[in-house]
């Protein structure tokens, strides 16, 4: 789940798309899928039977394995992130793959297969993609030989270069010509130059970095470790830090989303064997720190819906068959509770 800035930025293209319909200017209509939530549903290991649902909160219709209806063929991976950026859906799979597809109709355009070993997540620079991947696992499975791959053109293609970044890459965030990596094993954030295909420069930052949003014009990497979070903002101009907090919320995951009134929620969990997890309220801009939310097993994913303002919970139901996905109003109370793929992951508000 590593889409929230770019989910942002399409909100900006369908403003754009609306306002040109007013002045004339001829424009693709919207598909059946460019509204509602999308569900990524990981997929079970060994099986790689990775999908994405779609639900509709108007009519209550949650249509499953979208990709496989639209493409005749099962996607065939491990789901790891979906990435909207350029008018494309990407479906990354950290089974080696990544796939293109329509936004609108889910009808594939294009992929990446093959040269690739764990992909994580991605992002479009200078008319290229640029994709975080740990490498293969050495024999202590640890991943030495992490890169971020460089594929020329937006639709797919063949990897034309590995460039070598720290261990354990995760989200990144494309500016201008340059592309964050937020480097998670070694708490740094290494920026590429997107000409020149080389990292300009390397920030080191609290806990293990993981996701990078835009709060009030300003871009933000989250951090975590066992007792804290940590919010880290940078200035754009010169890629250097700007603004920093540290929060005790212990527990933390990789999985937050953004909120109403630059509210932040934070997916918590104690991890194997009780797995007593929860979820944390908090903001960058203010006092506000709920620990304790709400309580539960299992939880997977969360997303937020900023047009109803509905908080969407996966919980893998510890990959005994399929998750499920609950729905909650933003003062706690349940909406609604649905039936969704394997290790329901991944929540992406069109």
């Amino acid at each position: 789940m590593k889409y929230l800035f770019k989910n942002q930025l399409w909100a900006l293209v369908l403003i754009t798309f609306l306002f040109s319909c007013e002045n004339g200017t001829e424009e693709r209509p919207l598909g059946k899928y460019d509204t509602g939530i999308l569900f990524m549903n990981e997929g079970a290991f060994g099986a790689n039977d990775g999908e994405v649902f779609h639900f509709d909160p108007s009519s209550g219709t949650l249509t499953p394995n979208i990709f496989e209806a639209e493409n005749n063929r099962p996607f065939a991976g491990l789901l790891e992130d979906m990435v909207l950026e350029e008018d494309r859906l990407y479906l990354v799979a950290n089974t080696g793959k990544v796939e293109i597809v329509n936004p609108g109709d889910f009808k594939s355009s294009g992929s990446v297969i093959g040269d690739l070993d764990q992909p994580r997540s991605l992002a479009t620079a200078r008319g290229k993609l640029f994709i975080s991947d740990y490498g293969p696992y050495d024999a202590s499975f640890n991943t030495p030989d992490s890169y971020v791959a460089v594929v020329s053109g937006l639709d797919g293609g063949p990897v034309k270069k590995k460039i070598e970044v720290s261990s354990k890459p995760e989200d990144l965030f494309a500016f201008g010509k340059y592309v964050f990596v937020a480097s998670s094993e070694e708490s740094k954030i290494e920026i590429i130059d997107a000409d020149t295909e080389t990292i300009t420069k390397t920030i080191e930052v609290s806990g293990t970095p993981v996701q990078f949003f835009e709060q009030r014009d300003d871009l933000w990497v989250y951090s975590y470790d066992a007792e804290n979070v940590y919010f880290q903002s940078f200035h754009l101009d010169n890629l250097t830090k700007k603004n920093f907090l540290q929060l005790p919320i212990a527990n933390a995951t990789s999985r937050i989303a953004l909120g109403e009134d630059d509210r932040i929620y934070i997916l918590t969990s104690t991890g194997w064997p009780d797995y007593n997890d929860g979820i944390a309220v908090t903001s960058i801009f203010d006092t506000t720190l709920i620990p304790s939310w709400k309580t539960g097993t299992g939880f997977y994913g969360i997303g937020y819906d900023q047009d109803r303002e509905e908080i969407y919970v996966a919980n893998s139901k510890g990959f005994q068959g399929n998750g499920e996905v609950t729905i909650y109003s933003k003062d706690g109370s349940v909406v609604k509770t649905m039936e969704v793929g394997r290790g329901p992951s991944g929540i992406l508000a069109r």
